[in-house]
Order: C-alpha cells, then sequence, then structure tokens
C-alpha cells in the first residue's frame, strides 16, 4: 500500500456534520465538516484510552472522544482535557494526527502521508464533472482482495469477454489489437480497439447502426484509480473506479460514473444497476486470485502484450517501493501508523500513537 498520496476516502454528499468512520490503507479515519462546509480528517484513535472519535460528537468544529471527553481541534491537538483541574496544561503528546483534506469531483480526498504540500503528487483531473453535459452516478462495492488485483482488473481490457460475456465483452472477437500506452509520472493510459457486444434494454433503441469495433480508453491513476472511457455511438461513458484498500485483502471499491446519453434522472438507476452487473461478474474472479497480493517482481506472473497497462503500473510500482513509499514491506504490507506532517514537523512525535493495522 502507497503512502503520500492524495485518496478519496468517501463521496461528498456522505460527509455531514455527524462523525463518519472511514477505513484505507489499514487504518481507521474519521471525517465531519467544519462549520464553513470544509471537512476534517483526523486519526479515528483517542491517544488516552484508544476511544474511537467517530462515535463522539462535535462541539463546534471541535470532536470530542465519547469515552474520557477529550476534545480535538481539526488539527488533532487536544484543546480540552475534562477531568484535568482548571488551570493543569494539556501534555504537547495530547493529539491525533490530522491530513490535508480536499474536496474535488464528488470525493472528499485526504492526503495520507507526510510530504511538504509542495512535493506532494497531484490529484488526478476528471473534467466531465464540471461539465453539464455528463450526468453522474454513485455506486460501491466490498471485494474481498487486494486493491492491486481490483484495480489491476478494470485497466485489463482482455478479460472482458470471458468474464462479462455479452454484457460488456463479446465472446466471438476476443482479440486485443496492440495499442500504445501513453505513461506520465502519476499515470498511464491506453486507446484499445475493442468488440461490443449486441446491445440490450434501453439502450438498444439508441443504436441506428452496430459498429465493428469501439475505442475503449483504460487509464490509471497513482495510487488506486482507474478511469474507464467507452465511446459509444450514441454518447461517452466514463467509470472512475477509487479502489479503496481497507487492509490488505479487502477493498471498497467506490464508482464515480459518468455519461452524456439518458441524462435525467429517471436513467440513474438503469445506469447504476449496469455498474453493478459488470462488478458482481468481476467479484468472484478477482476474489479467487493468487497469490492474493501482487507479486513484487514482474517475472513472477507471466506478461504478454495486451497486459501493458499492468506492465507499466508494476514497474512504477516497484520504483515508489524501492524509494520508500511502501508502507510495511511488499511482501507484507501492514501499517503501523500512516505518517502525517505534524510528525515531520516535530521529531519527537515521530513514533507516537501507533497502533496495528486494521483486520
Amino acid at each position: 500500500m502507497l503512502k503520500d498520496f492524495w485518496y478519496a476516502l468517501d463521496f461528498s454528499h456522505a460527509v455531514t456534520r455527524k462523525p463518519r468512520k472511514v477505513t484505507c490503507l489499514g487504518q481507521d479515519f474519521v471525517l465531519y465538516r467544519k462549520r464553513d462546509g470544509s471537512v476534517a480528517c483526523l486519526s479515528d484513535l483517542c491517544v488516552h484510552r484508544g476511544g474511537a472519535l467517530s462515535m463522539g460528537t462535535l462541539v463546534d468544529d471541535v470532536i470530542a472522544c465519547p469515552y474520557h471527553g477529550w476534545q480535538y481541534a481539526p488539527d488533532g491537538a487536544c484543546v480540552k482535557i475534562p477531568a484535568n483541574p482548571e488551570g493543569r496544561g494539556i501534555p504537547r503528546k495530547a493529539r491525533v494526527d490530522a491530513y490535508p483534506v480536499r474536496e474535488s469531483y464528488g470525493m472528499i480526498w485526504a492526503f495520507l502521508g507526510d510530504l511538504p504540500e509542495e512535493e506532494r503528487p497531484p490529484i488526478p483531473h476528471f473534467p466531465e464533472h464540471d461539465d453539464p453535459s455528463f450526468r453522474p452516478v454513485y455506486f460501491e462495492m466490498e471485494i474481498n482482495a487486494n486493491y492491486e488485483r481490483t484495480f489491476e482488473n478494470v485497466v485489463d481490457a482482455a478479460h472482458t469477454p470471458f468474464v462479462h460475456g455479452t454484457a460488456f465483452g463479446n465472446p466471438d472477437k476476443p482479440e486485443v489489437p496492440d495499442f500504445e500506452v501513453r505513461q506520465g509520472k502519476w499515470h498511464a493510459e491506453a486507446d484499445i480497439l475493442l468488440s461490443p457486444p449486441p446491445a440490450k434494454g434501453r439502450w438498444k433503441r439508441l443504436y441506428k447502426d452496430k459498429p465493428e469495433q469501439v475505442v475503449v480508453t483504460n487509464a490509471w491513476y497513482l495510487p488506486n484509480i482507474v478511469k474507464l472511457h467507452v465511446r459509444l455511438p450514441f454518447g461517452d461513458l466514463l467509470l472512475y473506479d477509487h479502489n479503496v484498500p481497507l487492509s490488505r485483502d479487502r477493498t471498497l471499491v467506490k464508482i464515480v460514473g459518468y455519461r452524456n446519453f439518458l441524462t435525467r434522472k429517471w436513467a440513474d438507476g438503469n445506469a447504476v444497476k449496469r455498474i453493478e452487473k459488470i462488478f458482481l461478474q468481476d467479484k468472484p474472479v478477482v476474489e479467487s486470485q493468487r497469490p492474493e497480493l501482487l507479486p513484487y517482481d514482474l517475472s513472477d506472473e507471466l506478461h504478454i502484450r495486451s497486459d501493458s497497462l499492468q506492465v507499466a503500473y508494476r514497474r512504477r510500482r516497484r520504483e515508489l517501493i524501492e524509494a520508500g513509499w511502501w508502507i510495511g514491506d511488499h511482501e507484507h504490507p501492514a501499517a503501523t501508523v500512516i505518517p502525517s506532517p505534524v510528525r515531520r514537523e516535530v521529531p519527537e512525535l515521530a513514533h507516537a500513537w501507533q497502533h496495528k493495522e486494521r483486520k
């Protein structure tokens, strides 16, 4: 699991003034909206006796632990210990990790790491979100597999005729023509020609002529996002797939899907149903993969030309592991703490408040 990246932890519409627990990189966090509408993200663990702050209450913009009432400001500093007599100070180490937060593209993003702002990788740009011709829908599903397996599954064009049959692939034409991978520092993408399956349901009415091939753009963005852009004869369908690592063997897939056809609200349910059908087909296959964790060495699994996007990811992943961006080691990515900016600013706090990975 990679640290020092922006992770989309939840949908914007799910985060309110009520504290909300989310899990990522094997650790629990609490999200809540401050009075000005911005969002705070703290480690969901009171440093006193380990109470879950997500079970607590808000006092203005301060969150109070449900166990002993310790209160933490949005920057993680404890500002009140109710059991202390008046005039007694608060220990310097009485604080929790707080993480930078941004709200973009219908998601709440937290920077899970300690890099200075100027050194942080960017949040990917999703232009469809601000394009009024596109309508978004939201979907999520938990999968009992490592996030890198679910991540690679979506950029893998060759599996569609077999796992998805005529729902998304075409078993009669499984060939994947050679394609070129365009790669940057934090992403890679490719335009792939695929043979579409016969149209069904409401979408069938939109077809005038059945194309022999359609262009599908598959892309990945570090650390855990995949884009699937299908150019249909009647419009564009895009899925941005956030593979949130709950633990080494559990992933919460959060999807924001965009379409510029059938853009009325009445069609949202059908769009979500189609997304769910695809992921229900993927789920048992991905959960059965072995080894459960992605191999460190490229030679540990066999690759062919149609695996080029996955190979590009694995090479970049290895570079980041060797550069120290991995939590734990590559075979056992168990986190004891997700570093926050304050740990870098105050060295004496570097090893404070450590706790084990969430199972």
